[in-house]
């Protein structure tokens, strides 16, 4: 099976980021488990998913409405980053704000494209 998605470097930065939130929300206390941890762990899964899945749906259409849900997806896990920050869970500094700015950047760009082929086909 062909895996077009694999090819696209917004989706290998958003692999990147699902990483990354994962090794970071495995530091959060216990009690977080079931809390902001979960919440951010389903955000980030969220954002490759529906890059993935709005590629293999076969219309710039329905590609264009995927990634409006992943970009939804990469702002709900920015606040809560934001958020873990102001709980002191990481440090304001911390290496995860510039890759979800990189994956929000890469993620316009592909978006434009997508909504560009999607006006030119109208």
């Amino acid at each position: 099976m062909d895996k077009p998605h694999k090819s696209l470097e917004t989706w290998q930065q958003s692999m990147l980021l699902v990483k990354m939130v994962y090794q970071m929300t495995a530091q959060f206390s216990r009690e977080e488990v079931y809390g902001l941890s979960s919440q951010m762990r389903r955000a980030a899964v969220s954002i490759p998913s529906n890059i993935a899945e709005g590629v293999a749906r076969g219309t710039s259409r329905e590609y264009l409405r995927f990634l409006n849900i992943a970009r939804g997806s990469l702002s709900e896990l920015d606040t809560q980053v934001e958020i873990s920050a102001m709980l002191a869970y990481v440090q304001a500094d911390c290496c995860l704000f510039g890759q979800v700015d990189k994956v929000g950047k890469l993620l316009s760009g592909l978006h434009r494209k997508i909504a560009k082929k999607v006006h030119d086909d109208e």
